[in-house]
């Protein structure tokens, strides 16, 4: 029997991935594997690579999606995007970001989706000195 949670998540992963090509993002990588867990999505947008989490949420009674990402999230998402960038061979000057989508089921009709850019406000440059 599927587990309900995990389905609501591989649903909402792919609709996540769905509204970031309809938003002009080109997905390089799904589920990217690292020791330190997986990358939703890494994407291109503006130049820039970007590191997709996506939360899916059914409500709001424990907060958005977005809030769900506390510190320690975060620093384990820059230590599997510097993995990423070294793995990949990315030249570690190139321009990247990490946005959060958010996406919530609505039922028989679809989902509803909003993608926050630069969801830290990490710039490149900061990723050392605040989550090293």
């Amino acid at each position: 029997m599927a587990d309900p949670r995990r389905s609501l998540g591989a649903g909402g992963e792919e609709e996540a991935c769905r509204l970031l090509r309809d938003s002009g993002y080109r997905i390089l990588e799904r589920n990217y594997s690292t020791r330190w867990g997986e990358l939703d999505a890494v994407a291109y947008e503006d130049g820039e690579i970007v590191f997709v989490e996506v939360r899916t949420r059914s409500s709001d009674d424990f907060g958005s999606g977005a809030e769900s990402v506390g510190p320690a999230k975060r620093r384990q998402l820059v230590r599997m995007a510097r993995f990423y960038m070294e793995d990949r061979r990315v030249a570690p000057e190139r321009p990247c970001r990490f946005d959060v989508v958010e996406m919530e089921p609505l039922g028989g009709s679809g989902w509803r989706g909003s993608v926050i850019r630069d969801a830290f406000g990490l710039s490149h440059g900061a990723w050392g000195t605040i989550y090293a």
